[in-house]
């Protein structure tokens, strides 16, 4: 039975226009591997209500999971989650829940709990809320749609509240060999063996060191035992 699939949507004219490292694609693909949901496809959008809709209505009717990241916060570009609710076609307000946790966290601080950071209270109807322990603005979900915060530290936390609760399968292997003749020399046998294996993954990482070719040749799958077998031909093949 195959793993699970999902989709990420980042969200943002900061990491468009390069202002911007993102961080969170690599962190969400290797904790989503480790339960073995299939990342199968990453979107970036900029800050546009239209571009933000159509994608995620893309994403979530072709995929079992999507997670957003970005647009959450309190200033008047963060439309993210009114984008979720056009999306999904349901009303959004200010929440009592998510209401409660900002005006706690806000008062224990000192600090106005003003009309900008009630904003990030607007919850659609229907959505369930994400934790978030690092600054409390929450996340939410809706449906397959988990929204979380651009913030690294932020997105990483809310992953680790949401990614527990979702349906997994086997958990991606890899090993790597490394082959030190260039692609054009190895491209033939490595069909082959791909040809051969192709309920796995193989895929070639060319390098150069000191003037010479070679190549690292990653073999993934679930099955163990396959993955041992395609390396051991591999090996085999190239004589190491």
């Amino acid at each position: 039975m195959p793993n699970p699939t999902a989709a990420m949507l980042v969200i943002g004219d900061e990491i468009l226009s390069g202002r911007t490292r993102d961080a969170n694609m690599h962190y969400l693909a290797q904790e989503l591997t480790k339960v073995g949901i299939d990342l199968r496809e990453v979107r970036v959008v900029s800050d546009d209500r239209d571009a933000i809709v159509g994608a995620l209505n893309a994403l979530r009717a072709s995929y079992d999971s999507v997670v957003t990241s970005g647009g959450i916060g309190p200033t008047h570009d963060d439309i993210t989650a009114d984008c979720v609710a056009a999306a999904f076609g349901v009303p959004i307000d200010v929440r009592e829940d998510a209401r409660s946790l900002l005006q706690a966290h806000y008062d224990s601080r000192g600090m106005e709990f003003n009309d900008a950071r009630k904003r990030m209270a607007r919850i659609p109807d229907g959505a369930t809320l994400i934790e978030n322990p690092v600054s409390i603005a929450p996340g939410f979900a809706i449906e397959n749609v988990y929204v979380m915060a651009g913030v690294p530290s932020v997105f990483q936390a809310m992953v680790a509240t949401v990614v527990p609760t979702l349906s997994g399968g086997a958990p991606l292997l890899s090993q790597t060999l490394r082959i030190d003749r260039g692609e054009g020399e190895i491209a033939g046998p490595l069909a082959v063996i791909a040809q051969a294996f192709p309920d796995l993954s193989i895929g070639s990482y060319p390098f150069q060191l000191n003037g010479a070719y070679g190549s690292n040749v990653v073999i993934r799958g679930s099955d163990g035992a396959r993955v041992d077998a395609a390396m051991a031909q591999l090996a085999e093949v190239f004589a190491l």
